[in-house]
């Protein structure tokens, strides 16, 4: 029997519900969009922007945000304990 088996507290990652992960999600999402966007803008609306396709280079920059959300939610993962903290008198701390 292992000694992580007969530890008195369990914890588990926070996973999927860690807000790192959707805000990277999201801003991986609408990167994508402006990325695509980007490639197929025309001429015309490049130069209304000083010859600079600001779609393209947001969206370049979102997935770039987004990459390195991610990253950091799966380098420093939230440790979330199985059972609420309680105090003395048994009841959930804070109550």
């Amino acid at each position: 029997m292992s000694q992580n088996s007969t530890t008195s507290e369990s914890k588990h990652r926070a996973g999927l519900f860690d807000i790192r992960i959707i805000i990277g999600s999201l801003l991986g999402v609408y990167g994508v969009i402006l990325v695509i966007v980007g490639l197929f803008v025309s001429d015309a609306q490049i130069r209304k922007s000083d010859s600079v396709n600001l779609n393209l280079i947001g969206g370049i920059a979102m997935v770039i945000a987004a990459a390195a959300f991610i990253l950091w939610a799966r380098l420093r993962p939230i440790i979330v304990p199985d059972e609420p903290a309680t105090d003395s008198g048994g009841s959930p701390a804070g109550h």
